[in-house]
């Protein structure tokens, strides 16, 4: 691959394809951005809806643009990357115009790989709503596909005590490398990968296929690599290739192309591509292996025709330059103290930077509309140091906030409905679309977390220990949700009842990723009635309080009891239900209206 272009851009900002790599660092600038994709994507786009190309060869070109088919006929979901979750108030306002136009939900929504993505958009106004996007500097550039998919990271990192060093130029540097590079274009499977900033691992670098955590070694900077991590049907905890691989000299880099070229080679992992992910391989050879691999394949003439130069492609911006003064005048709580305190206690965090806060706005479900995208980006204007980052708990963190102004941005984003307490808290629900728009979904986690949202704040936890536990559902098993890793997680099933079938979940407890140790829950020998699953939450924290030793944490009471305890906990909850007049309900899905079906097609995932 070529250096980075210093050639002029060609229009806002784009690259050509004589010179591809042209880019600003500017906050939210990473990904270079092609006017010939947007032509292209035109052209096929057209092709497709007049005939002239076939389906199959249609889904994989317009997946490389991150534009997703649904399980609803003739609409699309488009997946925004935005890596290491980083997004300006340009960028929040762009979402906004092009989801009023073309968004029939008229709502984005932050995933837990730190995208946005919005959903139902008719296919011709796709080609559309991504070159606009594009005239803002954000790419849906390998959203989806068997491609490097977006690149993760730390939202506190740079601002963390701690650090060794901040590894967002760097995971950078990395976006800007694998991008539209020719190994990663048609793997066996996608490959995700993260950064994180701290050995408190708030990206969550278990969960990865690749990861890298900061380590410096005899003055020089370098990471700690994972391989081989995942969830779904098979969920694996990345174990270490290398304890250290260099950061400067481009050895991560190298490593990871080196891992990239084995894993494309894998023909029989091609053969079953809902198990096509690297921990298949780890598992099948061990990480040994992959690491014996590694090394022979660097020494491979190819490496000598790569340029590794990490200073060319490096993400260098900063955020204290652009970070507002001490305020003149700042207000301060008058009659709303104890909500402006239980905001401060959960959502706020003081920055290793004296006088600086980062301030965690806790997104209902991850979906925001365009008078709140367009109000978090006044905020991050007047009160930030230029940009927002997502978080994987499908959250948004204003950074560089100057601590007198805290009580005014929560006024600011309160204004907004987006001033509530308890960030990674219990009420802070994880859900994937599920049935909203997903083809693998079985049942509306959307609406499910809806309920459980509903039933917590009815229940008024106030119990400190009990606020630390995290829930988190996916509509299906593949752990989009990241079901597997919280407190209390859910998978949609269901459950056939002569003909009729009640929308379920299965549920798993003990999960963990707080703190850097990545626990997978332990699945429960139950399955619940989604109308039953609030009772059931509220049962098992009532229960926990009630049984629990001074002090235990909610995990460590799971592990003392098992999950037999659970179990009987929910016994008559799991019961079968009879269809009648009576019971008709259990028998259509939250938010829905009609009768509950199973209807899940083929996944795009792996096409």
């Amino acid at each position: 691959m070529e250096p980075a272009s210093v050639t002029a851009p060609a229009r806002k900002g784009r690259g050509t394809l004589e010179h591809p790599e042209v880019y600003e660092d500017v906050p939210g600038h990473i990904i270079p951005i092609l006017e010939r994709e947007f032509d292209d994507f035109d052209t096929e786009s057209t092709r497709f809806l007049d005939g002239q190309t076939e389906e199959d060869e249609f889904i994989k070109f317009r997946l490389k643009q991150g534009v997703y088919g649904q399980r609803q006929a003739a609409v699309q979901m488009i997946r925004v990357k935005l890596p290491f979750g980083g997004v300006s108030p340009e960028q929040l306002e762009a979402f906004a115009d092009v989801i009023e136009k073309y968004v029939p939900l008229r709502k984005g929504h932050i995933t837990t790989r730190q995208n946005i993505q919005m959903h139902h958009v008719p296919l011709p106004d796709a080609a559309q709503l991504i070159r606009e996007l594009g005239d803002a500097n954000l790419s849906s550039r390998e959203g989806c596909g068997n491609t490097m998919r977006n690149v993760t990271g730390d939202p506190w990192a740079g601002i963390s005590e701690g650090e060794l060093f901040d590894p967002t130029p760097y995971a950078a540097a990395y976006v800007r490398y694998f991008v539209r590079h020719p190994t990663t274009q048609a793997m066996p499977r996608k490959v995700k990968t993260a950064f994180t900033a701290t050995d408190d691992d708030r990206a969550i670098t278990g969960i990865h296929d690749v990861a890298f955590i900061p380590r410096v070694r005899d003055g020089v900077r370098g990471f700690e690599m994972k391989v081989g991590g995942g969830t779904s049907i098979m969920p694996r905890v990345a174990p270490v290739l290398h304890e250290f691989v260099g950061a400067d000299d481009g050895e991560y880099l190298r490593v990871t192309e080196a891992v990239m070229r084995i894993f494309d080679r894998q023909e029989w992992l091609r053969e079953n591509r809902a198990r096509a992910r690297i921990k298949v391989f780890v598992d099948k050879y061990g990480i040994d292996e992959l690491r014996r691999q590694a090394e022979e394949e660097l020494e491979g003439d190819w490496v000598a025709e790569r340029d590794f130069d990490v200073d060319a492609r490096r993400y260098d911006h900063d955020e204290e330059t652009n970070a507002p003064a001490p305020p003149a005048q700042y207000s301060s709580p008058n009659g709303d103290a104890p909500g402006f305190e239980r905001f401060e206690a959960s959502n706020v965090r003081p920055q290793r930077q004296a006088g600086f806060a980062a301030v965690e706005v806790a997104v209902p479900r991850g979906d925001l509309d365009p008078d709140q995208l367009r109000g978090l980006a006044q905020i991050m204007r007047d009160y930030s140091g230029g940009y927002a980052r997502t978080t994987v708990g499908q959250n948004l963190v204003l950074r560089w906030v100057r601590s007198e102004a805290v009580y005014d941005v929560w006024r600011r984003l309160s204004e907004l409905d987006l001033g509530e307490a308890g960030a990674q808290e219990i009420f802070d629900v994880v859900s994937c679309p599920g049935t909203d728009s997903c083809k693998l979904g079985i049942t509306s986690s959307m609406g499910l977390n809806q309920a459980v949202r509903e039933r917590i704040a009815e229940m008024e936890v106030s119990d400190p220990l009990t606020k630390q536990i995290q829930i988190k559902m996916s509509g299906c098993p593949n752990g989009c949700g990241q079901h597997h890793i919280g407190n209390i997680g859910f998978y949609g099933a269901s459950i056939k009842v002569g003909e009729h079938t009640i929308p379920a979940y299965v549920a798993h407890v003990g999960g963990k990723h707080v703190g850097g140790d990545v626990v997978f829950g332990a699945r429960l020998k139950v399955r619940l009635p989604a109308k039953r699953v609030p009772d059931a939450i509220e049962r098992w924290l009532r229960m926990y309080e009630a049984e629990r030793t001074d002090g235990e944490l909610f995990n460590a009471y799971a592990a003392r009891v098992e999950g037999k305890r659970f179990e009987e906990e929910v016994k008559d909850l799991a019961l079968p239900i009879e269809f009648g007049l009576e019971t008709m309900s259990h028998f259509i899905d939250w938010s829905r209206k009609e009768p509950f079906q199973v209807i899940r097609g083929e996944g795009e995932c792996a096409v």
